[in-house]
């Protein structure tokens, strides 16, 4: 089966409709490039949409009725956002769940040092990269430093045309006749992505009698100025290394978005989206989850694989009145839910890794994983056939667009999603998203037309699952 590209099916009404939703999309990138910055710009467009934090509402003495609109944040990282239903909440729900975490470099607790009149923070990569091509890159420091009296100071440094960059260096091409014998893996080793952050001392007058580095002394000076920060800080510091600029427009004909990120925010903005546009209450209770830490694992308190979903769905139910063990796990094991995460688009300059069959192609529409994993289907979640055949028919019903695809070729490689977590409880679960090229690297690339199909498919979901 073959669909032909959505740029051949879209009218003038639809490109008006998909160049607003991209728009607001890549506004959604730029302002979020850490997990916090997500969740801080999720609840912000939630609560405009008229959604209320579940635990305010339950204490202002707030009813849980149909057509209440709730949301509750974990740690700052991860959320969860309800549409109550007509139907009783262990009818189950209709659930869209992405992720919010993307692969990039994190700076360690000890991190400044002077070498040879260069400054540095030492970094520890996060996720599944390829190191080398983090290397002379503009990249910008997110994140937050949070001093011993708790006081949060917010870091944002690389982004604004004023502001300095930073970078990983590399060695050059004169030089580097060994580097380049290297497997890919190893021509930039983790140790080796250390951060340029300085080179000028500080003036003399103001060093310390026995400080002999000046230029790390400079760099603290210049911490201190501006957040109140000293060295030992960096102990409780999240700061994250990321590629500095702005999501932009790719291609002539401005087709495609290219952007740091789009694995998986680029789901998680459509699901939201698709979530926050529904204006009256559906049969079952919608829900739309953007979880933290997929890229490694899914582990940790803000991970999916953490108590903090199934915790919410409880207060739900205690709130309403109902046992909230039985009703939170007949809930969730009644629910149906999109994995809501991007997949390998076919990229015809890497053909060998692919197979073209079971491929998706940019611009065909949403992409559908009936199982991820890798090799023999290890780590996967394999949705039900009748799942599928019912997936089928509500995209079909909308007349939305859309593929069935793996990853690549089965000995190739593989990945894996939040998918099998949510199925342990026994729900009906399939992994659905954009397919983009360049996946995990720096920028990524995804087409316009899938963002919007997508979108449109998430909406179809809540609706008619």
């Amino acid at each position: 089966m073959e669909n032909k590209s959505l740029w051949t099916k879209y009218k003038t009404k639809d490109i008006k409709a998909l160049d607003k939703l991209c728009e607001q999309y890549k506004g959604f990138l730029d302002d979020g490039k850490t997990e916090r910055e997500c969740i801080s710009k999720s609840v912000e467009i939630a609560e405009a949409a008229g959604y209320k934090e579940l635990f305010s509402h339950i204490k202002n003495g707030g009813k849980i009725e149909p057509g209440v609109k709730l949301y509750a944040v974990c740690m700052k990282k991860s959320m969860a956002l309800f549409q109550m239903g007509k139907e009783p909440l262990e009818n189950g729900m209709n659930i869209l769940g992405a992720h919010i975490d993307s692969p990039r470099a994190d700076v360690k607790q000890n991190p400044l040092y002077e070498s040879d009149g260069l400054a540095y923070l030492d970094t520890h990569y996060y996720g599944g990269i390829k190191k080398y091509q983090w290397v002379a890159q503009p990249l910008a420091i997110h994140g937050v430093v949070v001093t011993k009296d708790g006081d949060v100071k917010n870091v944002v440094v690389g982004e604004d045309p004023s502001d300095p960059v930073f970078v990983f260096t590399d060695l050059l091409v004169h030089l580097s006749a060994a580097q380049q014998e290297k497997p890919a893996g190893k021509v930039i080793p983790g140790e080796g992505l250390d951060l340029l952050v300085g080179n000028r001392p500080l003036d003399e007058s103001k060093l310390g009698k026995d400080e002999k580095e000046a230029v790390k002394a400079g760099v603290l000076a210049i911490l201190k100025e501006k957040y109140g920060m000293e060295e030992a800080d960096f102990l409780s510091a999240e700061l994250e290394i990321v590629p500095a600029g702005k999501a932009r427009d790719c291609g002539f004909d401005r087709s495609m978005i290219m952007a740091y990120g789009h694995d998986d925010r680029i789901c998680a903005f459509t699901s939201l989206a698709a979530m926050l546009d529904e204006s009256k209450p559906a049969k079952r209770t919608s829900c739309c989850i953007i979880v933290d830490k997929e890229e490694i694992g899914s582990v940790g308190a803000t991970g999916m694989s953490s108590l903090f979903f199934e915790n919410i769905v409880s207060e739900l139910a205690a709130a309403m009145g109902k046992d909230p063990y039985m009703t939170a796990r007949r809930a969730l094991a009644n629910s149906k839910m999109l994995s809501s995460d991007v997949s390998a688009g076919f990229d015809p300059l890497y053909a060998d890794a692919f197979e073209k069959r079971s491929s998706a192609f940019l611009s065909r529409g949403m992409a559908f994983n009936k199982f991820t994993g890798s090799r023999g289907k290890s780590g996967s979640n394999d949705a039900n056939a009748e799942y599928v055949a019912d997936i089928r028919r509500i995209m079909d019903d909308a007349d939305v667009s859309y593929q069935f695809c793996e990853l690549g070729k089965v000995d190739v490689g593989g990945g894996g999603t939040i998918a099998y977590i949510m199925a342990e409880y026994g729900m009906e679960v399939i992994d659905s998203g954009v397919p983009v090229l360049c996946m995990h690297a720096p920028y990524e690339i995804a087409s316009k037309a899938d963002i919007y199909e997508t979108y449109r498919g998430y909406r179809a979901f809540l609706k008619n699952a």
